[in-house]
């Protein structure tokens, strides 16, 4: 089985090539060449920049592949790009969508595919374009003319993430649970969520893979264990043997205070994170995921004490900031109470 992963250098895209190098597929990855040296086994490494449509089509003109694991499209254009490139040369498409891609709150919880709309609102644009992506995916679904498989991964993390945490501040969740300092949480850190991690998302991609049931289709590639959004820290203090301090602060007044940064909490993280995934299990038969969140976070501490990671010092002083505001909140609140 000739498979080629578009990108082949992030979270999930990396545990795809493994998970298909596992199964002695033979690989090939584009992009941009930068983290090749990555793979454990023999991979094709194709070096371009899929944003070139041009350079992008001409690259692929002579290659012929089994299956195409699109982990870059991130619009309908992105997706557009992928199939006409690779149209009459590649026999499936698998597209990385996202559990962004639905419109909140949901109908269902767990959610279930069939059961929801997509996302209609451009202000959180990368959710908008993902639902846009798929509603164009739907239409060459409709038209029939080559198999396309859509699978949405929701919140992943593994080796390499830069996306851990309220703040996503990623290792400083660790320096300041050690340093016993404050760590935000918005909220109150009771909504449901289930944390995925990378090599167990990797496994519905590449079961994918040649697998007819899953053509014309969308899934979920999620684990099913029920945490809440604290869980993350709480269990990062067990792993440490210190317990976190935590401080929540309302989801508005954090998106007042950066929308950049705390957008996705609004219009995703605030509604449930439990997603069914009885589609893929009927399906792709045998797939669990089943890296617990304990699993994961050691999995991720191993990661950050062997490569020796640094602390974002900017995060580090804004979390600061904002845990101190709210003590300082908290202080005049017994004033007034007296």
């Amino acid at each position: 089985m000739k498979v080629l992963v578009l990108g082949g250098t992030g979270v999930i895209s990396r545990s795809i090539v493994e998970a298909a190098l596992a199964k002695q597929y033979e690989v090939a990855v584009f992009n941009r060449g930068s983290k090749n040296h990555l793979f454990s086994g023999e991979v094709e490494c194709i070096t371009g920049d899929k944003s070139n449509r041009e350079q992008f089509r001409e690259l692929m003109k002579d290659r012929r592949f089994d299956a195409v694991i699109d982990m870059i499209s991130f619009d309908a254009a992105d997706a557009q790009a992928t199939l006409e490139a690779l149209h009459g040369r590649a026999g499936q498409f698998v597209f990385c969508s996202s559990t962004a891609a639905y419109k909140r709150p949901f109908r269902t919880i767990p959610t279930a595919e069939d059961a929801e709309e997509l996302f209609d609102d451009p202000s959180f644009a990368y959710a908008f374009q993902k639902a846009e992506m798929e509603r164009y995916l739907g239409g060459m679904i409709k038209l029939g003319e080559v198999p396309v498989t859509i699978i949405r991964p929701s919140l992943t993390y593994g080796i390499g993430c830069a996306n851990l945490g309220v703040l996503r501040q990623n290792f400083n969740i660790v320096h300041r649970i050690r340093s016993r300092k404050p760590l935000l949480m918005f909220g109150d850190g009771t909504v449901p969520w289930s944390f995925s991690f990378a090599p167990d998302v990797a496994k519905a991609f590449v079961g994918a893979v040649g697998n007819s049931n899953m053509y014309g289709k969308s899934y979920h590639a999620t684990n099913e264990d029920v945490h809440i959004w604290q869980d993350l820290y709480l269990e990062f203090g067990k792993l440490l043997g210190v317990e976190p301090n935590i401080v929540h602060i309302s989801t508005d007044l954090l998106v007042q205070a950066s929308p950049a940064l705390f957008s996705h909490l609004y219009y995703e993280k605030s509604y449930s994170g439990l997603f069914d995934n009885s589609k893929l299990k009927r399906d792709l038969p045998g797939y669990q995921a089943d890296i617990s969140l304990s699993a994961g976070l050691s999995m991720l501490l191993d990661w950050y004490e062997r490569d020796g990671h640094q602390v974002d010092t900017e995060k580090d002083l804004l979390e600061d900031r904002l845990t101190g505001l709210y003590t300082e909140f908290g202080k005049q609140l017994k004033l007034l109470s007296i």
